[in-house]
């Protein structure tokens, strides 16, 4: 089978990697538009349960991976002033996303992946030009701005709408000492920043605020430098005098991007380019590798079934799952749209617990069993009653 992959992000390089492991003989070139070094962003986090994923597809890439990411037990969360911390029950990561794609970079071309960087694809037919024009599945792996999804929006069923909220990406030149999650009210605004150590030295800074603080405090008509040094006041208690790093860190609304299916023909969507998952789930990253595993399970499979006849077991075996993920997205970034009032009307116990049961897949009993500690201060404090803890720690 020859598979063109238009993307050499994280997701379009790992499913690459596996169909080559799987099937040496088969032609498989990915697409980037960018040069080999080229990335934005800072870190990126892989959740424990992603990577027991990427463990069992890939134990070569998952033990590089390692090696190179900087984990942390615990998170922070505080508001109102007030700093609650959370032990996870299991550790998850951080990698720098350039050590990430380096790492991905390696092992598809010594496996034999062609690579062609710096080559943009502005319509699945410039593929002929590339000789892929034969290719017989396409992938899009380009992300949320996907050219594939662009060139069969009607054939995908695709749809997109923006949240209200504003946010954009930083960096510090230093690594905290623990994830946070820090939600503060200042000048009459809502605010949001959310930091997490991705090497011994640096860290990223995801900076928001709700609507209603941009147009109060007439962020529109800022520049990016004049939003930048706003955060950097609301934020000088966790900054402690540092200056947040831009790396093209526009700000923006969240784009929701949906796609009622995941096939047009041959070409077939994953991660971003087929529904944009909130990050305030999670990595995003994560959620789009998990796709490529699904992919790259469906084109190999023993059998003789046509190429066609694969990518609807992909779907088949992938969608239902994935919809669990974006419906709890959906339940998360429709949480966060409302950040202004939740922060006034919780207590600091309140809101946190609040914000662990925002999206229904975090319960009593799971809030009980994972984090003991934090349960037994909800009830103490009167969030949840001393029957609620008895019947989660009988569920759990």
């Amino acid at each position: 089978m020859k598979v063109a992959i238009v993307g050499g992000g994280p997701s379009g390089l790992y499913l690459a990697i596996l169909l080559k492991r799987r099937q040496p003989e088969w032609p498989i070139t990915v697409i980037e538009q960018n040069s080999a070094g080229s990335t934005f962003g800072f870190g990126v986090v892989l959740a424990d349960s992603g990577l027991n994923r990427l463990q069992e597809a890939d134990a070569q890439v998952h033990a590089q991976l390692i090696e190179q990411m900087h984990f942390n037990g615990s998170q922070t969360i505080k508001v109102k002033e007030e700093p609650i911390v959370l032990k996870h029950p299991a550790k998850g990561g951080a990698i720098t996303r350039l050590t990430l794609l380096r790492v991905l970079q390696k092992e598809a071309a010594e496996l034999g992946v062609g690579i062609r960087y710096g080559e943009r694809i502005e319509y699945p037919r410039h593929l002929d030009a590339l000789g892929l024009g034969d290719a017989d599945i396409v992938v899009g792996a380009d992300g949320v701005n996907s050219a594939v999804r662009a060139a069969f929006e009607p054939e995908f069923g695709t749809s997109r709408q923006y949240l209200r909220n504003h946010f954009a990406w930083f960096g510090t030149a230093r690594a905290f000492d623990n994830p946070a999650l820090v939600f503060r009210q200042w000048q009459g605004g809502s605010f949001v920043a959310h930091y997490y150590a991705y090497t011994d030295h640096a860290s990223t800074f995801v900076a928001e605020c709700d609507h209603a603080t941009w147009e109060h405090l007439g962020m529109e008509a800022m520049s990016n430098e004049e939003r930048q040094a706003l955060f950097e006041r609301v934020f000088a208690p966790e900054l402690a005098g540092d200056r947040l790093i831009s790396n093209n860190s526009n700000w923006r609304q969240f784009p929701v991007i949906q796609n009622a299916r995941w096939t047009a023909g041959k070409h077939v969507l994953i991660g971003d380019a087929h529904t944009s998952a909130h990050f305030s789930i999670g990595s995003g990253t994560r959620i789009a590798m998990e796709d490529a595993i699904a992919l790259a399970d469906a084109l190999t499979a023993p059998g003789t079934m046509s190429p066609l006849e694969r990518l609807e077991v992909f779907v088949n075996s992938r969608g239902p799952e994935k919809a669990k993920l974006l419906g709890a997205s959906r339940k998360s970034y429709l949480w966060y749209e409302d950040i202004g009032e939740w922060m006034q009307r919780y207590t600091p116990l309140e809101f946190v617990h609040a914000f662990m049961t925002r999206t229904g897949r975090v319960d009593e009993g799971r809030l009980a069993s994972q984090y003991p500690e934090f349960f037994a201060h909800l009830v103490q404090a009167g969030v949840v009653s001393a029957a609620t803890m008895q019947a989660a720690r009988q569920a759990a």
